[in-house]
């Protein structure tokens, strides 16, 4: 038997019978070309979530369409490009798209729990270790979160920026067995699926699958996303081990049963802490830490955690817990970890040892810059 139709079969099956399942939907699938709410896609795409939560499976769905929905009732012809103006439409269609998901998944006996995020809710330590919690309480009283950014408050700063990427951060937040993203499109293709010799992939097993690919194309008038940020999301689900199947709405029941339809991402790596994946994935860094060739070393071999004896300079300013990017000599950024200093504090501390630093100015700075336990190695 062919080991790689074993392991599809496998997989796919695996999908099919995934106990909690993350579903992803963006806008141009609940929406009109318009900008309004479609009813029949909406009620579609919740008779297939539904019937998975009826029997036995639980559901988290992150859902696109609020700034979507809200462009027609505000007089909007397209999505706005000023912040403030998104946010405004946010508020008016967050309100909207609710409605429709309190009414129709409550025909199935279904209760629905909103749950807004923005990247600092789930950056921080006790942010998402409360946000894990209240997932895991309202899935053990049958209800359906549903999941979007919290888009009426988020600045550029603190934005995830794609609701590709938030559904992927959340399958792993919430321990999640599957992925699945459902997009205009049915599949990933070798190039624009308009071009006349464009074929199907059916399988991604690791990024070798993905080279010479044209997926160049952006999202729709009302969306945000496009073929690059699925890819994304698919290899952050796929790196904790969540097998991921890129599909469009129309087939999300038969992706949820796991049946040979749209693009199935393989795992490529393991499960890992839920904050490292956050940190590596979500953080955006907030300063710069400059390292000798041996702390580098240190870190990149020994997995140890960064010593002031090894920094070299300090930019930006951050405070105590905020991420900073850990720059090596040739100006290759190696690793992301959360400062143990504020940025003002340091550049008396640099290259001394840790004994030294104690024994002159007290037991409070003989602590690490960076912990190892804090820290994410990046693709070098």
């Amino acid at each position: 038997m062919n080991p790689a139709v074993t392991e599809v079969a496998v997989t796919r099956t695996a999908i099919a019978t995934a106990h909690r399942v993350v579903v992803k939907v963006g806008s141009s699938s609940l929406t009109t070309p318009e900008g309004g709410i479609d009813p029949a896609r909406i009620e579609a795409l919740v008779d297939a979530l539904a019937r998975v939560r009826q029997a036995g499976r639980e559901v988290v769905l992150v859902s696109s369409g609020a700034i979507a929905a809200g462009l027609a009732p505000l007089a909007l012809r397209t999505r706005p490009r000023d912040l403030a103006t998104q946010q405004a439409a946010a508020s008016v269609g967050q309100g909207l798209l609710m409605g429709y998901y309190t009414h129709l998944f409550g025909a199935y006996g279904l209760g629905i729990g909103q749950v807004l995020l923005t990247v600092d809710d789930v950056t921080r330590h006790g942010h998402y270790r409360n946000a894990f919690r209240t997932f895991g309480r309202l899935l053990e009283l049958g209800v359906v979160p549903v999941v979007n950014e919290n888009d009426t408050v988020a600045t550029h700063e603190i934005r995830f920026g794609d609701n590709d990427r938030l559904a992927a951060l959340v399958a792993h937040l919430v321990h999640a067995d599957a992925l699945v993203l459902l997009s205009d499109v049915d599949s990933l293709y070798t190039a624009k699926p308009s071009t006349p010799g464009a074929r199907r992939i059916t399988d991604v097993h690791g990024e070798a699958d993905l080279h010479g690919l044209d997926v160049s194309a952006r999202g729709t008038a009302v969306g945000t996303g496009g073929m690059v940020t699925k890819i994304d999301a698919a290899r952050i689900a796929t790196s904790a081990a969540i097998p991921v199947v890129l599909t469009n709405a129309d087939q999300a029941a038969e992706a949820l049963a796991g049946e040979p339809v749209g693009t199935l991402f393989h795992p490529t790596g393991k499960r890992r802490p839920t904050r490292l994946l956050w940190l590596r994935h979500a953080s955006d860094a907030q300063g710069v830490l400059r390292l000798d060739a041996g702390a580098v070393r240190a870190l990149v071999e020994r997995h140890a955690s960064l010593l002031p004896a090894g920094v070299t300079g300090v930019e930006g300013q951050f405070s105590a817990g905020e991420p900073v990017d850990l720059v090596g000599p040739d100006g290759t950024v190696v690793a992301r970890g959360l400062a143990n200093y504020d940025a003002d504090e340091l550049p008396p501390l640099l290259g001394r040892s840790t004994r030294d630093l104690a024994a002159e100015l007290g037991a409070g700075y003989d602590r690490t810059v960076v912990h190892r336990d804090a820290l994410v190695l990046l693709d070098l």
